[in-house]
Formats: structure tokens, sequence, C-alpha cells
């Protein structure tokens, strides 16, 4: 039972609190260099390559839907992954420590609230599969058959059904961040000063 908790402790919650807390850290870090060699500046025009990074990420979901033919779902789901963190790192610190913009922050904190529903998606979904698979090959190796194995699986298949629906949360989540990172573009063309 401890080997259980610890392949659990290692494989799923740590990554996942690794990879947030990495986030934050860099985010501090690079934002920190920039205050620190007086270059504030360079910190205004992240938030550019990290909007298109996201952008870039959402490759994933036209891959998965087939409205795209080029690389593998698996690829798309890996490069989503990297481009949509890197993408979130490079909005961080064009957000810096400035609070001078309630609408940017509001853009910030949905897209923190996007990043930590997709982990906890990819970490929970992931971890669901394997249990379903493994109490499956389990009850295969004690003997039952396909008509005793779909009963007693019964609960965890509808229970993985759920969990696969964490989409449908994550969906709303990724359109409330569009949204007002739309707002925020549109308010920074209309106010900027075109000097």
């Amino acid at each position: 039972m401890n080997n259980i908790k610890a392949t659990l402790l290692s494989r799923e919650v740590l990554p996942f609190y690794v990879s947030l807390t990495a986030l934050a850290l860099v985010s501090l870090l690079l934002d920190a260099l920039l205050h620190l060699f007086d270059l504030v500046w360079i910190g205004r025009y992240l938030g550019i390559p990290g909007t298109l990074l996201i952008i870039f990420s959402f490759g994933y979901s036209l891959r998965k839907r087939q409205l795209m033919k080029t690389g593998t779902t698996v690829r798309w789901l890996r490069l989503h992954e990297r481009m949509a963190w890197t993408g979130s790192l490079l909005i961080l610190v064009h957000a810096g420590i400035h609070f001078n913009a309630i609408l940017g922050w509001l853009a910030v904190w949905a897209m923190l609230i996007n990043v930590g529903s997709g982990l906890t998606g990819k970490y929970l979904l992931e971890r669901s599969r394997k249990r379903l698979d493994a109490e499956r090959q389990m009850l295969r190796d004690e003997g039952l058959t396909a008509a005793q194995l779909e009963e007693r699986l019964h609960l965890d298949s509808l229970t993985f059904d759920i969990v696969k629906q964490w989409r449908s949360v994550h969906f709303p989540i990724t359109l409330a961040f569009v949204v007002l990172a739309l707002a925020h573009i549109i308010s920074v063309f209309i106010f900027w000063g075109w000097k």
C-alpha cells in the first residue's frame, strides 16, 4: 500500500504542484531580472508572444476534432501543454507586479484558473484511466468472464465517463479567459499612446 501511495504522490500529485510552482517561480524570477537590469519595458511586449503561443496551442483542439490532419493527436497534446505553459509564463511576466490594469489582471486570473484546470484534468484523467485499466487487468487475471467484468467495473466505468466530462468544465474556463484576454487586448489598442 505504501508503494501505491508513493507512486500516486510521485507520478501524479507532485508533477501537478511542481508545474504550477515552477510557473510561478520562473515568472517571478524573470520579472525580478527585468527589474534588476532596468529592462522592465521588455515585459510590456512579452504579452504578444505569450498570447501567440497560447493561440497556437489550440492546434491540439483542431487536431483532436479532425479539423487538421498533420501530426498525431498525442504530439499535439504535448505541444499544447508546452506552448500553453510557456505562453502563460510570458503573460505572467508581462503582467509583472503592476496592478494598474483591472481588466488585464482579470484575464491573468482567468488564465491561471485555466492552467490549473488543464493540469487537473490532465492528471485526473490519466490517473482514472490507469486505475480503470489496472482494475480491469486484475479482474481478468482472476478469471472473470466479460459479463462479470462489466458488472464489477460498471460503477468505475461510469465514474471514468464523468471524469472525461472534465472538458465541459475546462472549456467555459477557457472561453472566459479568451473573452477577458480579447477585452484586454482591445482596450490596449484603444488606450495605447500611439505617438
